[in-house]
């Protein structure tokens, strides 16, 4: 196992190094820049080319990428061009504690509701159980996150008042975790809606075929409970299909992080993101990019080591 993970990882580094190829010939190919978004139209010439030259922008686009990739080796994804020279890890490293709880939190929700709905919606086929859980997928489904978001703010924070609008804390009030719990269940819940409705369809469809095998058969034989039947005997294999999905949830989690942030004004790195694109803030937008990139790595490579710990038949 521990040969493979190695090899898995040194595989994923011409991987992202193309990864950064392509982006930073996007950002760059972008119309307008930094200089259009964050200085005066009727600045001095001589100034504008002071700040050009001052962030090598005028250099040809394949020495500022072979800069660029040089000092993220060593940990360095530059400053920012419109915050007045902020480190761009230290921005990140403000924001992703954020990201990283909303994207923990909508994680589970979705597994925890997800999978038990699918597993009794498999177990009742083509009863009310079944249709209604069906019929709520698609919904979740067809459901845009940023219409959700908006919707449960009109109605459950704006009309209702039982839910903050937004941000992750009440402000100039003091630290309660009840407060930050407060704020984090409406984006965390539409957050977890696609990827819930998603998966609960694919646990469904997953234990429809093991309910059917033989195995499933010759244990209901043997006069064990219907219960045991399915968790002990069907839901690991069942499983196995949505191992997949819940490794590609992992950057499903970071793209739609990007409006629910936006929408309830969640300070992650989503929202920074957002704001760096229209900015034209080159080095934010790349560095997010690369983080982004290792995170569907990631993603990838937990669903292959969860498939040996689900399946003892797949070795590594």
């Amino acid at each position: 196992m521990a040969t493979y993970i190695i090899r898995r990882i040194l595989m994923a580094i011409p991987l992202l190094i193309g990864i950064t190829i392509l982006s930073f010939a996007i950002v760059k190919m972008a119309p307008g820049g930094p200089t259009a978004m964050m200085m005066d139209p009727n600045i001095k010439p001589e100034n504008r080319v002071k700040f050009i030259e001052k962030y090598g922008l005028d250099q040809p686009v394949h020495v500022q990428y072979v800069k660029w990739l040089g000092n993220m080796a060593k940990g360095d994804f530059g400053t920012s061009l419109v915050r007045k020279g902020t480190p761009v890890s230290e921005m990140i490293m403000n924001r992703l504690p954020n990201t990283l709880l909303l994207m923990v939190v909508s994680t589970l929700l979705a597994v925890i509701i997800s999978i038990p709905f699918g597993i009794m919606s498999a177990a009742r086929p083509y009863s009310k159980l079944d249709y209604s859980v069906t019929v709520t997928s698609f919904l979740g489904l067809a459901t845009p996150n940023f219409w959700l978001g908006l919707i449960l703010i009109m109605f459950l924070s704006v009309n209702l008042g039982w839910f903050p609008t937004g941000g992750t804390h009440t402000l100039n009030a003091p630290f309660s975790i009840w407060d930050r719990i407060h704020h984090l269940i409406l984006p965390a819940f539409v957050l977890a809606t696609a990827d819930m409705a998603g998966l609960t369809r694919y646990t469904r469809t997953s234990m429809l075929e093991v309910i059917r095998q033989d195995y499933m058969r010759t244990a209901r034989a043997k006069g064990f409970r219907e219960s045991k039947v399915i968790y002990k005997h069907g839901l690991r294999n069942g499983l196995i299909p949505v191992i997949t999905i819940f490794g590609l949830m992992l950057p499903t989690f970071i793209g739609g992080s990007v409006i629910v942030e936006q929408v309830f004004s969640w300070p992650g790195i989503g929202k920074l993101f957002f704001d760096s694109a229209f900015q034209r803030d080159y080095p934010v937008i790349m560095a997010l990019t690369v983080i982004s990139a290792v995170f569907v790595i990631i993603g990838n490579l937990i669903a292959d080591i969860l498939y040996a710990v689900f399946d003892p038949r797949i070795e590594y």
